[in-house]
C-alpha cells in the first residue's frame, strides 16, 4: 500500500462558541476565539489518499485531477468564507479544527475513484493541527 498527500490551502473565518452559554462563559472556555466579530486562519489542507499504484501509470492517482476534486468539493466551499453561516456541509457543526477535518473527510470520501481516503489533516496554525482517519 502507498500512500500519497496533496496539500491545499484556504483562508476562513470562525467562531467558537456555544449558543446556550453566556458571552462569559464562552469566552472563559474558547478564549479570543469566541470574539463575536469572528476571526480568521490561513489553513493548510493536507489530503491522504492510498492505494497501489497502476502498472502502467506507476501512480494511485493523477496528482492534478486531485488538485481539481479537492478544490471543487472543498476549498471553493471554504476559502474567504465565514465557516459558521456559509459552509452548507458545516451548519450546525461548532467550527472547530476537530470538527472541520471530520467535515471535510466526509465530504470528500464518496469523491474518491481509483483510490482510497486514509486521512485529512487540516493545519488550523503553524502549530496547532487536527487529523482524522474516519470511523
Amino acid at each position: 500500500m502507498v500512500y500519497l498527500t496533496r496539500r491545499e490551502h484556504f483562508n476562513a473565518a470562525h467562531r467558537l462558541y456555544h449558543p446556550h452559554w453566556s458571552d462569559e462563559q464562552n469566552e472563559a472556555v474558547f478564549g479570543k476565539c469566541a470574539n463575536k466579530n469572528y476571526h480568521g486562519h490561513n489553513y493548510n489542507l493536507f489530503v491522504t489518499v492510498k492505494g497501489e499504484p497502476d502498472p502502467n501509470t506507476g501512480i494511485i492517482v493523477n496528482l492534478k485531477d486531485l488538485s481539481k476534486l479537492i478544490q471543487s468539493v472543498i476549498t471553493d466551499k471554504l476559502d474567504h468564507k465565514n465557516l459558521n453561516i456559509e459552509v452548507d456541509f458545516l451548519k450546525g457543526i461548532m467550527p472547530s479544527t476537530e470538527n472541520i477535518v471530520k467535515a471535510i473527510f466526509n465530504e470528500l470520501k464518496p469523491h474518491l475513484k481509483g483510490c482510497e481516503l486514509h486521512s485529512i489533516r487540516l493545519f488550523e496554525t503553524e502549530n496547532n493541527f487536527a487529523e482524522y482517519f474516519g470511523l
